[in-house]
């Protein structure tokens, strides 16, 4: 390795924290971290947890920036969480004073009041160990609860500065003190729908918050040459995790009613999650055995697959019981430009992508019928499909091209000095010279 070249790699890095790292689930944030390293941006990844999967994206392995596992869990790990955290204070007393005094404020009311303390720890683990061999010199935590209170500590730590991206369960599941206090304090705010970035200003008023969609890799979502007609048996598709906010009831009750009107159909249902047992039972139920296929958790590559081969994709996406609900799931746009027609729900930032009428069948959270409904027409009115799949796609290459998006978020890391005077110099020091000198991505 030259000389200039090992300078340029021992150069100062943006950190990117992450609850897990990788997951198969957040292909946004592993498409973000590649983008970005092939914009020149100098980076380094934290996670809270190891991976907890068998199967990765294999667009992990063109990632270069190195990875820091943070232990998982507090008390296995205590005497560990203690040394560093005692290094740490006779190194920095004031500082570590000062965080730990926070830390005691947020114990009252805490969900998990060993999570709160083990947060401060893992700070103070990270400011101990990685952060002192490692020329870090800005912290962007993705998910405003975990992440981002570690992250927050860390730059109590460190007097280094932080932001983060909030996506959807971590802004509705927390309470809005505790968001409000992470808003404020944050060089800068990142989310990834309109419908956030509406709920978090009026959290937080005085805050600018960012929106940037997450987009996809237009590039590997290429629409098969195949007529807009679709002939019967239909292949109809979903691709999620089995949790609570999907609405899979939803989409297996509104299959049952097209099964009972004749429709000829086989349904693939893509992944796997804590509602599985629960979905296995409702498959049984409702009769769907013979048209229901399971094949679990897949690779993306696998996935890009299935979208070749469906006649119509399904997600029936609801505001969950904790409040938890969806953004703008990554699977619907990817169907969309794969030319896949999309009968979705509308519920919170579904319809910034997904137009009624326009480029996708939208009806009410929990309204099975209607999402019958919106299957049946997409499936056997050849005409709308016409109309549609051209339209969805020109609109996802209009607004979600990964590109374009990460390019976007780039300008707001180059720019970061303009919120809070301290990252701009540190920022723009780890992000290529083309997109600081004229603010535009090379």
């Amino acid at each position: 390795m030259s000389a200039a070249a090992s300078k340029a790699q021992a150069g100062p890095r943006l950190a990117l924290l992450l609850k897990g790292y990788p997951r198969i689930s957040e292909t946004f944030i592993i498409n973000e971290i590649r983008v970005l390293e092939q914009m020149g941006f100098r980076l380094a990844i934290i996670s809270m947890r190891p991976p907890r999967e068998l199967i990765r994206h294999a667009c992990v392995d063109e990632i270069k920036a190195p990875v820091f596992y943070l232990p998982e869990h507090f008390f296995r790990n205590l005497h560990l969480f203690l040394f560093h955290a005692l290094c740490f204070a006779l190194r920095r007393p004031r500082e570590f004073a000062t965080a730990f005094a926070y830390m005691l404020t947020r114990i009252p009311g805490s969900s998990s009041k060993v999570a709160c303390v083990k947060h401060l720890f893992q700070a103070a683990m990270l400011a101990q160990t990685f952060l002192r061999d490692q020329p870090i010199i800005h912290v962007h935590a993705h998910f405003a609860h975990s992440p981002t209170s570690v992250a927050q500590y860390v730059s109590m730590l460190t007097d280094l500065p932080f932001s983060f991206t909030a996506h959807a369960k971590d802004i509705y599941t927390q309470l809005p003190d505790r968001l409000r206090d992470k808003l404020e304090r944050a060089a800068f705010v990142v989310t990834c729908t309109q419908h956030n970035k509406a709920a978090l200003e009026t959290i937080a008023p005085t805050v600018q918050v960012h929106c940037v969609y997450h987009g996809i890799e237009l590039s590997r979502f290429s629409p098969p040459t195949r007529p807009a007609r679709a002939e019967p048996p239909y292949t109809i598709l979903t691709v999620a995790r089995f949790v609570e906010k999907k609405g899979l009831p939803t989409v297996l009750a509104a299959l049952a009613m097209l099964k009972a009107q004749g429709l000829a159909f086989r349904y693939v249902l893509v992944g796997d999650g804590p509602q599985k047992a629960a979905l296995l039972r409702e498959i049984a139920r409702l009769e769907l055995e013979d048209v229901v296929d399971l094949p679990g958790t897949l690779t993306h590559e696998e996935v890009i697959g299935l979208y070749r081969q469906a006649h119509c994709f399904v997600l029936g996406c609801k505001i969950a019981k904790d409040g938890d609900r969806d953004g703008i799931p990554n699977v619907i746009a990817e169907a969309m430009a794969m030319g896949v027609p999309v009968a979705a729900t509308r519920v919170s930032a579904i319809p910034e992508l997904a137009l009624h009428e326009q480029t996708a069948l939208l009806c009410a959270s929990g309204d099975a019928a209607g999402l019958a409904e919106a299957i049946r027409r997409l499936l056997t009115d050849d005409t709308l499909r016409e109309r549609l799949i051209p339209a969805a796609r020109q609109r996802v290459q209009t607004v979600f091209d990964n590109l374009a998006c990460i390019g976007e978020l780039a300008q707001i890391y180059a720019r970061a000095g303009n919120v809070q005077g301290q990252p701009a110099a540190a920022l723009r020091a780890c992000s290529p010279s083309t997109l600081v000198a004229d603010g535009s991505a090379a």
